[in-house]
Order: C-alpha cells, then structure tokens, then sequence
C-alpha cells in the first residue's frame, strides 16, 4: 500500500493512462507550459490518441526513443504511402500527423516536411482501449513497437511477432486448455474403474503421440533443404530440446504408471471417497475461478502500479524543445520490493483458498448428523479465516517467498551472466542451487497444505498447528501414504493430459506457418497457460485429499469407534482405510515370510 500511495503521489497516473507527446503535453487534457518548451502547455482535449511518427522502426538511444511522439485526434486506420494522403488524412479527419509547428497546407510544401511529419510509409493501426495509443497492426511493426516500449529489442522482437501473427490460434488453445480442465473436474467428479483406465490410456497415447510429433517436426525440419531463415534454425534448436525433454518425461511417467498400475482400484475408491465429502459443498469445485479473477485483478492492479512508479520523474527540456522525465532516485529499490510485494500477495491469495477448502471441509467432517450437513461451510469457513486465521496465510505465504527472492536473484544473475564466458564450475553451482530452492520450495508447499487443515480443526497458530500436523502424519503413516501419494500422481496426470493435448493442437495449428515466425515461444506460453490452469482447477482434489487424510488421523488419534467415543468418518470411509490396513498388512506378512526363508535357508540331504 505504501508503493500504491507514492506512485500515485510522486508518480504521472495522468500520463501513464492517457499518454504524452514528445513536449511535455499530456493527451485528453489541458496542460500547464514547460519552461523552454515552446510546444508545451497546449490544449489536447480533443487530441487523446498517442501517435509515434516512426513506429515501425523504434531505437533507443540514450535510454529514449528516436521517435517524435505527437497526440492526435484519429490513428490512421489505413496505410498512408505519400504526404498527399497524409495531408488528405489531415482535412478530412482533423487529425495532423505532423509536428504541430507546421500547418496542413504545407505539408506537401515546405521543404523540411520529411523530417516534421512521420516516416512513410505510415503502417495502419488501431487505438489501444485503455491507454490510447495508435499501435501498429502489421506483425512486424507491432513485435517492434511493443518489444522497444519494454526495452528488450532483440529478444522480445522475435517473441511477440510469433505471438501477434498467431494470436487467434493461441486465444483458441487457451479455450481448449480450459475446457479440457472443465472436463477434467468433471471425470474426477463421476470416476469408476472404466474412467480410470480410459484416462491412463488417453495420457498414455497422448504422451507418445506428443513425443512422436516432435521428433517427426524435428526429422522433417532437419531434411528440409529450403531452410534458411533465422526463424527456422530457431524452431529447429527449440523442437530438439522439446523433443528430448518430451522423451525424458514420458519415459519416467510411463515407468511410474507401470510400477503402480495394482492401485488404480484403490484409486477408484479414493476418488469416491474424495467426491462424497465435495458433495456435502459442491461449491469448493468453483473456488478456483474466483481465485483465478482475484489473481487477475491483483496482476493487472501490480503491473498498473509498476508503470506509475516508472512515469515518476521530473521534467527537463533536452534539444529541440522537447521534453523528457528524469526517474526520481530510488524508484529501482522499490521495485524490487514492489516484486517482492507480488510473489507474497499472489502465495497469499493462493493460501486463502487452500485455507478456505480445508475449513469447509474441516467443518462437514467433523459434524455428527451425517444426513443434516452444516449450512453453508464455504462461507463459514471465509468468515473464520478473515476473523482469526489471515496471520496463518501471511506467515505460510511468506515462507514460499522467502523461498522465491533467492531464486528470482539467482535467475536475475545468471541472466546478467550468460553471454559472458565462466566456466563449468559456476554453471554447476548454479544449476545446483537452483534444484536446491526448487526441493526446498516444494516441501514448504506441502508443509503449509498440511498446516492449514490443522489450524482448521484446532485453531491454532501456524506454527503450532504445523508441528501438530507432522506429528500426526508421521505416527499415522503406515494407514495411508501409499495410496495418498498415488492419488496425489494421478491428479498430476490429470495436469499432464490437459497439457498433452493443448500442446498437440498447438503443434498441429503452428506448424502451417513455420516458416514466418518463432512459433515454439507462442507454443511454451500456451504449455504454461495450460498448466497453470489445469493446476488452478484441479489443486482443489489435492487440497480435499490432504485435509481429509489429516482429519482422519484427528478422528483416529482422539476417538476409538466405541459408543462413548465413536468416530466422525462415515462408514464408506471406515471400510476404505479398514481394506488398505488389510492389504497393508498381507504384504507386510510376506515380506517378514520371505525374509525368514532367506534367513533360515540351509543345504538339505537329498533323498
């Protein structure tokens, strides 16, 4: 909040929205006069689009742009060859494309024109809704336009040409990839055994038939003899690392799906189990969608705020009399502590939600009348969390962060350094910490989802009901972790199939203009969009799963099944964990049996 109210103080809102020209002027409004800038101070109320006279061909220099920025009435929607069109776009829109020293009617006259008026020939473009800025509309000119505004020329120009030409195809697989999440709650909500083996076969197929695309892309891109852009060689080195990464990961889920194949009936009675305590709140299933606008909101919010803190600055007049706005000092520490901001606020929105799941489940479990659930858990459990539990997200949150800023320095170096040689040794640490941070980060996510169910039951602090939690868990162990860790693989395989084949349609879509763009950078974006919505959806059984395995170990560390203490879990409950001590048991029963016979194993006489 206080980076909200300085950029709001000390920074430009007025001209981060509405734009400025090259003199001080601020688009849409009434603006005071520089001193020594004869074209500042002018009146642009009627002027409320930003025009770049050279936007197909943006530099920075000098960390400014070799453009002459100029407000305008229209953005000129067709192609202007000549400065006859560019005059006749001037009379009959009102729109002067020039420098505001030279008058219409000279625009084809005066001698200095070329240089006055904008580069021909000027590109078509459109008005962007929000901040009003004439923004090209042909893909080269626009991956420019936008890539030089972020300063990142040579990386984001290549980047945002493939994502501007193939912009429907991605808006189409980012549907896809959502419906193919929809369709997966649905199949985790109706499971049976037929399902179940309907869905490994589909990841299955999906997995090779992802990886076989690849490499075939890959073959057919290596004997092609046309090939000679830049782009193609590009596509060409991203499909060999897909294809090997693919390779790899197919290969260690297909061993994993081989080696724990005996359980998918288990898994069947899990997924039950799983769907029969959602039933008593349907609702949990939709929490992912007002967290995913929440997350939306406080995205776009962050990124606005990002922007007014870069607009902070002073004005000073340079050569020509324009007018340019020197940052304040200080403004790069905040934002690293803005982007610190962003990581604990997003793992805080993320930990509302769990704590949110966790509590309405908490509150349905533990409720006697199995046939009269509580009215409303969802909401109850909201009011719980905003009333006494906000400390015990802040405190998980910031455990994740804590996490995070290392990484996020790490990857900041290693950026700065690559292109630079050092040796083996360094990319070895580097590489090591990295694995380091990433094991540490997701046994902190899972330490902060056993956490909060157990803040739940008791209503005790973080730290305590994280204690509690692992001594639970760990004395109980022996009951479920097998089959929890393999309903846990299972939801991420429900992740896998919904990116398999997002990916494939991808390939498929993208492979028809190889030729034209850096199609694999739209195609990773897609991969993550994909994922992240799968996991969005589908993080909802996880969280049910873990808090319910832990109110169990509640129910079975606190109650003995008899008529003075009986137990909370329902009978379809009971007889599940009664048939995994069973088979826990028979196998626990050979293993002992197998071990004596090697033990007692001796030569005997023959007969």
């Amino acid at each position: 909040m206080f980076i909200t109210g300085y950029s709001v103080a000390a920074g430009a809102t007025g001209r981060l929205l509405f734009g400025y020209d090259s003199f001080g002027n601020v688009c849409g409004k009434k603006n005071s006069p520089v001193e020594g800038a004869p074209l500042s101070g002018q009146d642009m109320t009627q002027k409320k689009h930003v025009f770049f006279m050279n936007s197909c061909n943006l530099e920075v220099k000098d960390v400014r742009l070799n453009s002459t920025v100029l407000c305008v009435s229209r953005c000129p929607e067709e192609q202007l060859s000549t400065l006859e069109e560019v005059q006749l776009f001037a009379d009959n829109n009102g729109s002067f494309l020039c420098v505001y020293s030279l008058n219409s009617i000279n625009y084809t006259q005066n001698p200095n024109a070329y240089s006055l008026c904008p580069r021909l020939p000027v590109p078509p473009s459109k008005s962007f809704p929000l901040f009003n800025r004439c923004i090209p509309q042909t893909p080269e000119c626009y991956s420019l336009f936008a890539s030089v505004l972020i300063n990142d020329v040579d990386i984001l120009h290549r980047i945002l040409s493939g994502i501007m030409s193939g912009r429907d195809i991605i808006l189409g697989l980012c549907i896809f990839a959502l419906a193919l999440s929809l369709g997966m709650i649905v199949t985790f909500r109706f499971i049976t055994t037929l399902l179940v083996h309907i869905f490994i076969a589909l990841i299955i197929s999906g997995l090779l038939f992802v990886c076989g695309v690849l490499w075939w892309l890959y073959y057919d891109y290596t004997h092609d003899l046309s090939i000679e852009l830049d782009t193609e060689r590009e596509n060409l080195k991203c499909l060999l690392g897909f294809a090997i990464l693919s390779t790899v990961i197919t290969a260690v889920l297909l061993g994993l799906i081989f080696v724990l194949r005996k359980r998918i009936k288990l898994t069947v009675e899990l997924f039950q189990v799983i769907n029969k305590a959602i039933s008593n709140s349907p609702f949990l299933l939709l929490q992912p969608l007002w967290t995913f606008a929440i997350l939306i909101f406080f995205w776009v919010f962050w990124v606005a705020v990002l922007l007014s803190l870069g607009t902070a600055g002073a004005a000073r007049v340079i050569e020509g009399g324009q007018v340019e706005y020197q940052p304040l000092v200080g403004i790069r520490y905040m934002w690293w502590y803005h982007l610190i901001g962003l990581i604990w606020t997003s793992e805080f929105i993320l930990a509302c939600q769990q704590m949110t799941v966790a509590g309405a489940l908490v509150t349905c479990y533990f409720n006697r009348n199995k046939n009269d659930p509580p009215d409303r858990p969802i909401l109850w459990s909201l009011s719980i969390l905003f009333c006494y539990h906000q400390g015990t997200a802040i405190k998980g949150s910031f455990l994740i962060t804590l996490m995070r800023i290392p990484r996020t320095i790490l990857m900041y170096i290693s950026n700065a350094l690559k292109g630079k040689q050092h040796g083996v040794w360094s990319r070895c640490v580097f590489r090591c910490c990295f694995c380091c941070f990433w094991c540490l980060d997701k046994w902190l996510r899972q330490f902060n989802q056993d956490a909060y169910p157990a803040t739940a039951i008791n209503g005790t602090d973080f730290c305590t009901s994280a204690q509690d939690a692992l001594k639970l868990l760990s004395k109980n162990s022996s009951h479920f972790t097998s089959v929890n860790c393999f309903g846990d693989f299972i939801i991420f395989l429900g992740k896998v199939l919904v990116v398999c084949f997002t990916v494939f349609g991808g390939l498929m879509a993208f492979n028809y203009n190889r030729a034209l763009q850096v199609w694999v950078i739209p195609l990773l974006l897609v991969t993550f969009f994909a994922y992240l919505v799968a996991h969005s959806f589908l993080s909802v059984f996880e969280t049910v799963l873990d808090a319910l395995f832990l109110c169990f170990a509640v129910d079975l560390e606190t109650n003995d099944g008899s008529s003075e203490k009986p137990y909370f879990m329902d009978q379809e409950f009971l007889s599940f964990v009664k048939r995994i001590n069973r088979i826990n048991a028979v196998r626990a029963q050979g293993a002992e049996r197998s071990l004596r016979n090697e033990e007692g194993m001796e030569l005997q006489p023959v007969v």
